[in-house]
């Protein structure tokens, strides 16, 4: 039995009529009928009365329509399925990011997809760029939203985004009432600062402005993610060296505030498996790279 045999018979159960069938099939109406009985011979039992007249549905016919089509109904759906998967629009993504894209270009991102891509549900693991790196090696994250500078070649990494970095300070800190900062005059303050593992390129930046103004700093305290390190300068530990975005966090007893000197643009970058092959992720890649040259 082939899916042309269920075609033709559905086509002649709903015309009751060889010739009209014949035509809608564009095929002549012998070939038609030779099908209709060998399917019926595979069968077993008749589908239709024929008569000089007339041809009806045998009441085993009637019963094996209804099942036909909605066989046929869920091979339409199948179809569709298949070519909405193919073309990235339905499935799942598990995709990471580092804290301070929540603040900036996350929930654009996540918007514009959605829009675009309705059918297609997202994971989202807030991660450090070491930890994104990790999960993407073992097949555990597909998209990831990271510091770079990345070196390893099995990813394709594009810069997304860019910004400056500000220092953020106690409210009650002696230069909280100025309207920028010289670096120099932090000099002696304690700092707060993530480990370089986490995300070298930022780090770097952010040491190498420090030692541009004549000190390297003195870092009091550690902190992971970048929400803690604001809730560490509002707690008075120290201050700190921040993405530019960070002013998005709402963090009481914090203010942010420019530098004098000149700011080096730290970056975001999106990354994926070179040899990603998934329709949906490429969708995403795709996206995010479309979106980004409007930010």
């Amino acid at each position: 039995m082939e899916l042309r045999h269920l075609r033709y018979f559905v086509t002649l159960a709903e015309e009751l009529h060889f010739g009209r069938a014949a035509e809608r099939l564009h095929i002549a109406q012998p070939p038609l009928s030779q099908q209709i009985r060998q399917l019926e011979g595979e069968l077993g039992f008749e589908l239709f009365h024929r008569t000089k007249r007339k041809v009806q549905l045998t009441e085993a016919g009637q019963v094996f329509l209804g099942e036909v089509q909605q066989i046929m109904r869920q091979l339409q759906q199948a179809i569709e399925v298949g070519r909405q998967t193919s073309r990235g629009e339905i499935g799942q993504l598990v995709v990471g990011f580092v804290s301070s894209a929540a603040y900036n270009i996350l929930p654009i991102i996540l918007r514009t997809f959605r829009s675009c891509v309705p059918g297609v549900s997202i994971e989202l693991h807030e991660l450090t760029t070491d930890q994104q790196l990790e999960w993407l090696r073992e097949g555990r994250m597909d998209v990831g939203l990271l510091r770079p500078p990345v070196e390893d070649n099995r990813f394709s990494c594009e810069t997304i985004f860019q910004e400056s970095l500000m220092v953020a300070l106690p409210e009650a800190h002696l230069l909280a009432s100025q309207s920028d900062v010289c670096l120099t005059s932090l000099a002696n303050e304690p700092f707060i600062l993530f480990p370089r593992i986490l995300a070298p390129g930022l780090y770097d930046s952010i040491i190498s402005l420090c030692q541009q103004a004549g000190f390297s700093p003195k870092v009091a305290q550690e902190a992971i993610q970048m929400q803690t390190i604001v809730s560490l300068v509002a707690a008075e530990m120290g201050v700190a060296i921040v993405p530019a975005s960070l002013q998005n966090l709402q963090r009481i007893g914090v203010v942010y505030k420019t530098v004098q000197e000149p700011s080096p643009q730290v970056a975001i970058a999106m990354i994926w498996r070179k040899n990603e092959t998934s329709s949906t992720v490429l969708r995403l890649v795709e996206i995010v790279k479309q979106a980004a040259q409007q930010w």
